[in-house]
């Protein structure tokens, strides 16, 4: 690997180790809240501790997605040199079974990180609609309709004739979008590639079963 390539590898894996090393006072900061207020009967003062303990979480998980969008970029840029190297010798490109290693331990990554936030993000999404605990019209979601709007409906209960449409912005910048779409890209080619293998494999057990050549 490129000595550019490889220090902003060791610099992302680096900032990576400093994240997973705040989720111990995380771990404290959840115990804290789980010791203080979960006899707590009164919804605002809960609600309010609830958002205390989220906005404690949002700079870990942004924080760790940085990095890892870091680390998924650097291993692109490497493989980016490497076939460019490759191809000025005019060789064909190499295997490089160590990238191949990391790139699937990135994506087992990427895949334990969803998992450990899909809990959270629910919350989340939960309290950025419902700030204060209890019901409200959402545009989009949900409505406290009247029989007099019920009426004007036609007695149709189609939600979709009150709670309105809401067109909610990812707040990606472009950079965060491209890499995105370079991740997905990558999962298709990877679909693709399985796919003409099994395809190769059942071509081939036809062959054997029906004895053509």
């Amino acid at each position: 690997m490129a000595n550019s390539a490889s220090d902003a590898g060791k610099g992302a894996v680096t900032e990576l180790v400093k994240q997973w090393a705040g989720l111990n006072k995380l771990q404290q900061r959840y115990d804290q809240y789980i010791s203080k207020h979960k006899t707590e009967k009164r919804v605002d003062k809960k609600n309010k501790a609830q958002h205390q303990l989220r906005e404690a979480f949002d700079p870990f998980f942004a924080a760790l997605h940085d990095g890892l969008k870091q680390l998924d970029k650097t291993v692109r840029q490497h493989e980016k040199q490497r076939a460019e190297k490759t191809q000025e010798n005019g060789k064909r490109p190499l295997f490089d079974r160590k990238t191949k290693a990391l790139k699937t331990a990135l994506e087992a990554l990427h895949t334990e990180v969803k998992n450990a936030e899909i809990f959270y993000r629910h919350i989340q999404w939960l309290e950025e609609r419902f700030p204060k605990a209890e019901y409200e019209d959402v545009i989009g979601l949900c409505k406290l309709a009247s029989p007099a709007e019920v009426k004007e409906q036609e007695y149709s209960l189609n939600p979709g004739r009150y709670v309105g449409v809401v067109i909610e912005e990812d707040g990606k910048t472009e950079e965060e979008f491209i890499s995105e779409v370079l991740t997905l890209n990558d999962e298709l080619a990877q679909m693709t590639a399985a796919a003409m293998k099994l395809h190769d494999t059942i071509r081939a057990n036809l062959k054997a079963v029906t004895g053509e050549v």
